[in-house]
Parts: C-alpha cells; structure tokens; sequence
C-alpha cells in the first residue's frame, strides 16, 4: 500500500511537472476518467476548452482542468458559453476550488448546467457525496458571467446572464487547505461525448488585504480595453503599482493615464509607457481630461503653494509648461466644453462640494449647482447641450445632468447601486458610468471593490452591464471612449498572486 502511493504520487508529479502554461494557467489535466484539452488564442485572450467525463456529482468528478495554484483570498470569474447545442442538458462548465487532482477531492465548484441551471456544488471530505446549492437565477442561453471568490474561508457564487447584475450566493462550513487548485473545468456528463465551451473575460484576482490603508497601499494596476459592442475585455498593460483613469487620444493612437503624480502616454502600437512633461507639476491626481480636439491637456495638481489642493492647469498634449487655471483650490477637473473656451470641475467652497465652470483662459469662477449633496464627475456632451454630472442629493449618488448654465437639472438614473463619473460616447448616443454597490456610502468612490461598468442611452432608460470587476477609484474616472465610440479603456486592480 506505502509503495503503491508513492508510485503514484511520483507519477501526479511528474504529470505537473511535464505541463504546459495555457494563458495565465500553469496546466491542463484530464482529472478521473475523462479526456480533453485546452487552447489559448492571445489575440482575444479567450480559452477553449473540450472535456468528456461521466460526470461531476456523487463520490467522484470527471472532466477536463485547467488550473494553477492559489493561496488565500482570491475572486475568479470569466464569461463562458457552451460551443454547440450539446446533447445532454447537465453537461457543465465554470469554476472549480479543490486541493488536489484527485477525483474525489473536497472541491467548491460554480457551475452552468447545458440546460440553464447554475449551482453552488461543494464535496465537504475526499469520497463524499456531492451537495448542491441552486441558484435562482438560470442562464438557458449559457452566455454566463460566472465569479467564484473565497474570502476568509467563505465562498461566494456569483452568477448572470451577460448583461445583467450578478445573483450572489455564500457558502460556509466547507474547509480547504489555504493552497488549492483554481481553474476552468468541462465536463460532458457524458463519459461517450466531447464537450466544448470558450472562456474570455477571464480574470484571477487577489483582493486588497484586509489592512490595506488606501492611498498609502496600493494593489496592481491591469489597463483594460473594452469593445462595447462585444463586451469582451483585453488586458494591454500590467503594473505592480497604481496607475489610473485613462484618457484616449483623439487619433486613437494612445492612451494617457496618471501614475504616482505624473502622467504617462502609453502606445498602443509599442505597449510602451513614456512620461509626459508637466514640468513642475509631479503631483498630479487622476483628473485629467483632453480638449475635444485633441491639442491640450487639462490637469489637477496639488500645488505646494496652495498647501496640497488640487489646483486645475492646462498645457499642450504633447508637453509643456503648466498654466494656471483656477485660483481657488481644491479644484478637481472633469471636463472641457467642445469648442474649448470653459472647463468644468469640482470645487470644495465653504465645506460643500459643487460643480463650477471657469474660462479656460482663466478668470472668475461660474458656480453652476447648489444642491445639498456631493455633485461631482461633470462631463459636457459632445454638441455642447448638456453638463452630465452625478449628485447624492437624493440619498444616492445618481447621474443627472443640466444645461452648461446650470439650468434645468434633470435625474437620469435611479437605481439600486451609486453611480459616478457618466462619460458619454463621441457620437452623443450612450452614457457609460461605474456603479459601486449601496455598501459604499454614497459620497464614496474608493479603492478596491467589486464594481460594474454599465451603459445607457443618453437620455436615460435600461442600462445593461458592460463589465464586472474589482476596481474603483481610479477606473473611469476620466472621459475614456475611443473615437469611433466602439472601445472604452478602464483600470482594473488585483495584487500580484
């Protein structure tokens, strides 16, 4: 018996020892009785993955894995559909959390059923009998958005269909090691037929530990380029650090984001960064946006002679000395007007937040709401008609929006979630916006939340989810479309694993 585990443990390992990366995985393995295989096209950085197997249920598992290993707390989630009709309607695919690659191994799995059926399926000791937790929401379209997080010994199933707000469950006295195996599995519940899905989208993530102190820590910074029309997501650029809100360069050539007080223009072509000259102006926050046509660029530095506060200047796109703007501090930019003669910002007066318009020459500041409430994120429409902003005034932050005097101010959404930074798309047609969840206060934009990047028409009405991730302050803060409106660039965040 002693010989016979030690040979086949010599043998798992050489198994692991002989695999190969697939994307981000460190493998691919058939677990029990099952074949199958797995491919990574980078292009869109998507998996396709095939699997036979019996079956994942009962005392056992079979299917196909792709996986590395993880520690800790961690948020898996991807956007999966099955590749065919199929034959049988419990083939399944998702996320699955076990200590070894045993067949009967505890696991915790988040799984689309071929027939729309999504569950929290969980084995609690090895040979045990697999127990199940349905969700409410079904997916008979298999076009799923499927998250599986541990947090502090918790699990998490989150599930939709594309599109819409996630149904989460929780699940609690399941115990697995702190070092398990992640990954995708298929399995076609079938041990005589193939089953194929496609994973994009797909995202491990570390979340911020639970002594992060903001705006001294900080986690990774993932540059993401999003096609609205698809919702599928590239990551272009990584960094150990905190970079944020990236602008899109109206020859759409570049992106310019905001780096530890400086800014920076990364090539898309290259995917190399390069500093921007600002001159004296180093401590620079991410608000920052560039003048309809593409010839200047608005900052918020934190100018030592006004004590820290952020003070609004222009300069050239290309680099220069900073001119002031404001004379009032803090001063926060949002926006420019189409024909460039004003800037609209944020301004802290007499310990109230309102949005204000000045010059862009400079001059004596135009007060535009008053409000009760934080008013924040003012943006001006592509024909220069409206200011869209977003304002707690009603309990929760929403998105409004008013005439460039400050007339008629209009609510446009009023949901259950907290909506900041509207950014509205070149062709005047579409907002998109961040939308953190009730348990961030209103007047709230941290660091490091589960969050969802939503898009509605312009004049208001259903909003549909274009991107589920981990992110926050710093994700879209700034004007971010590409310009021919089919991309939106945004920050996710994720420690280093």
């Amino acid at each position: 018996m002693i010989v016979t585990r030690l040979v086949a443990t010599a043998s798992l390992c050489n198994v692991l020892a002989a695999q190969t990366p697939v994307g981000i995985f460190a493998g691919s393995t058939n677990v029990g009785h099952a074949h199958g295989s797995a491919s990574y096209d980078a292009r869109p950085q998507a998996y396709r993955i095939s699997g036979s197997g019996q079956n994942m249920w009962g005392e056992r598992d079979d299917f196909h894995f792709v996986w590395k290993r993880l520690s800790g707390n961690f948020i898996l989630s991807t956007r999966a559909r099955f590749v065919g009709a199929g034959v049988e309607e419990h083939r399944k695919i998702g996320w699955t959390i076990r200590p070894s690659l045993d067949p009967g191994s505890p696991h915790v799995s988040a799984v689309v059923h071929g027939n729309g059926l999504t569950s929290l399926q969980y084995r609690r000791q090895t040979g045990r009998v697999t127990e199940e937790d349905k969700s409410a929401d079904s997916l008979p379209n298999a076009d799923a958005m499927i998250q599986l997080e541990r947090r502090d010994g918790e699990y998490f199933m989150s599930v939709a269909q594309f599109g819409d707000t996630l149904v989460t469950q929780r699940l609690t006295g399941v115990s697995l090691p702190d070092t398990v195996y992640v990954g995708l599995f298929v399995c076609a519940h079938n041990d005589t037929l193939t089953e194929r899905a496609t994973f994009t989208n797909v995202r491990i993530t570390i979340p911020a530990p639970h002594d992060l102190v903001p705006y001294r820590d900080y986690l990774g910074s993932n540059l993401e380029i999003l096609d609205v029309g698809t919702g599928n997501a590239d990551v272009v650029h990584q960094y150990s650090g905190s970079f944020q809100a990236p602008n899109w360069t109206r020859d759409g050539k570049a992106l310019i984001y905001a780096q530890e007080g400086r800014l920076y223009r990364f090539d898309l072509a290259s995917r190399a960064a390069a500093p921007i000259n600002t001159g004296f102006a180093t401590r620079n926050n991410n608000d920052h946006v560039l003048s309809f046509d593409g010839h200047m660029l608005a900052i918020s530095h934190h100018a030592v002679e006004d004590s820290g506060a952020s003070i609004v200047y222009t300069l050239p796109v290309t680099g220069g000395t900073p001119k002031r703007v404001t004379a009032k501090g803090p001063s926060y930019l949002h926006g420019w007007s189409p024909d460039g003669r004003w800037l609209v910002y944020v301004g802290e007066r007499n310990d109230s937040f309102d949005i204000y318009k000045i010059s862009a020459a400079g001059g004596d500041e135009i007060r535009l709401t008053t409000a009760p409430g934080l008013d924040d994120g003012p943006e001006y429409t592509p024909d220069g008609a409206y200011i869209y902003f977003n304002s707690s005034r009603s309990g929760r932050m929403q998105i409004w929006r008013m005439r460039p005097d400050g007339s008629r101010e209009e609510q446009i959404t009023n949901d259950g979630f907290n909506n900041w930074f509207p950014h509205i798309s070149p062709d005047g047609k579409w907002i998109v916006y961040i939308a953190f969840t009730t348990e961030v206060a209103p007047d709230d934009h941290p660091f490091y939340k589960r969050v969802l990047l939503r898009l509605m028409p312009v004049d208001g009405g259903p909003a549909r989810v274009i991107a589920y991730l981990y992110g926050g302050q710093g994700t879209i803060n700034v004007p971010s479309w590409s310009p021919d409106g089919k991309r939106l660039a945004f920050v996710s965040n994720s420690g280093m694993p």
